[in-house]
């Protein structure tokens, strides 16, 4: 009986020191995850990254937990010192000779994880010499919320879709390629369905850069994807001709971007592809203003809510709140020598879908999600417009 007993009491000792290593843990990764404070993860889709661009750096290190939630499994400590080509060549033998389709890599230093699941490019992850497009959506996404997590993935395909799809820490999705013409062709629809319905993610997808409708565009047109458009921000705040009609919000169509083979230069360009990832940044400040509002220091969707604090908001409503705050440009404004298709007070709808998304939207925004100012409803005839948008885009998408 007295060794049963000391048995018991043994078992009891070794059981508790279990039970409480594993609370101290907990609550260690609690401690650490308010130190760092609220943060929203954005995951463009794209070519690869210039992650030695100045654009992409930051003081902080990321947190261990957060890199652990975010699947990554390997460390590439870059140089930092020379010319682009001198620090790619310095870090070829230590990572990017050395990198799998099966990695995913923090990059201190930088804002940047980043993966490549599709495996066939030259250097994985890093931008392909003679493109430059993934350096530049992403530095939009950037442009729009300089504190971004960047949860970069290089591909084109349901694969790599679905690497940020289904990955638990990533808060809204961005891709900026697709059909030209908005061919209507399968695409990602598939993978981005996953993201939005599934797992309760944002998904912002490019319309077409031609005046094509974005209801059948495989990356803009499914109901559950915010479609993008263009319009002349820096210009005379028009549409932008050669930019998806009939979408769900048009952005800001010219952009200040980081270049993809040096580290301290920039080029203008133009595009849906990049107007997409911008609103993909605005919709992020929003997400970790209202996060830090209602003491949520995690990311992704938790029980359906992208902010589950003490408050709790999910993709829908912030969807429903970036409809609302949208507005359409004047056509008096218009420049007949600019290039840009005025708006028509006729149905603007048709060329803008609800309207212009800018930095002007986020403090609206926030403020409608949180209650302490409410925007009010669209005219009706901008809601019946947007309404046969959805049902056609439900119908085509089923």
């Amino acid at each position: 009986m007295n060794r049963l007993l000391a048995v018991l009491m043994v078992l009891l000792v070794v059981l508790s020191g279990c039970f409480g290593q594993s609370a101290s843990d907990s609550q260690s990764e609690e401690v650490e995850a308010e130190s760092f404070g609220s943060y929203s993860v954005v995951a463009p889709i794209d070519t690869g990254i210039n992650v030695y661009h100045n654009h992409f750096r930051s003081n902080e290190t990321y947190p261990q937990w957060l890199l652990d939630g975010l699947g990554v499994n390997k460390v590439c400590n870059l140089t930092f010192n020379g010319s682009y080509e001198e620090r790619v060549a310095a870090d070829r033998e230590s990572c990017w000779d050395n990198l799998t389709a099966s990695d995913v890599v923090y990059f201190p230093g930088t804002r940047i994880i980043g993966t490549s699941p599709d495996g066939d490019s030259p250097t994985l992850i890093l931008d392909d010499p003679q493109d430059g497009h993934g350096s530049a959506v992403t530095g939009a996404v950037l442009n729009a919320n300089p504190d971004a997590v960047i949860f970069f993935v290089e591909g084109f395909s349901d694969t790599a879709v679905l690497a940020a799809g289904e990955n638990p820490f990533v808060d809204i999705i961005t891709t900026s390629f697709g059909p030209i013409g908005s061919i209507p062709v399968p695409g990602i629809e598939d993978a981005t369905k996953v993201a939005v319905v599934d797992n309760k993610k944002i998904h912002t997808g490019a319309a077409d850069n031609s005046p094509s409708p974005a209801v059948q565009d495989a990356t803009a047109g499914p109901p559950w994807s915010i479609g993008v458009s263009g319009y002349a921000e820096e210009g005379d705040d028009q549409k932008e001709t050669m930019s998806g009609s009939y979408p769900d919000v048009a952005a800001d169509w010219t952009q200040n971007l980081p270049n993809h083979d040096d580290i301290d230069g920039y080029h203008q360009t133009s595009g849906t592809s990049f107007a997409t990832p911008r609103t993909a940044g605005l919709l992020s400040k929003i997400i970790m203003t209202l996060r830090a509002e209602y003491a949520d220091n995690l990311s992704g969707a938790r029980d359906g809510f992208l902010i589950n604090g003490t408050s709790q908001i999910t993709n829908d409503e912030i969807r429903d709140a970036l409809n609302l705050s949208a507005w359409y440009p004047s056509f008096t404004t218009w420049d007949p020598t600019s290039g840009t298709t005025p708006v028509s007070p006729v149905a603007p709808c048709t060329q803008l879908g609800w309207g212009v998304v800018n930095e002007s939207n986020v403090l609206p925004i926030i403020e409608h999600l949180n209650g302490t100012a409410s925007m009010p409803a669209r005219a009706s005839d901008v809601e019946l417009c947007m309404e046969a948008n959805q049902e056609i885009r439900r119908a085509y998408w089923s």
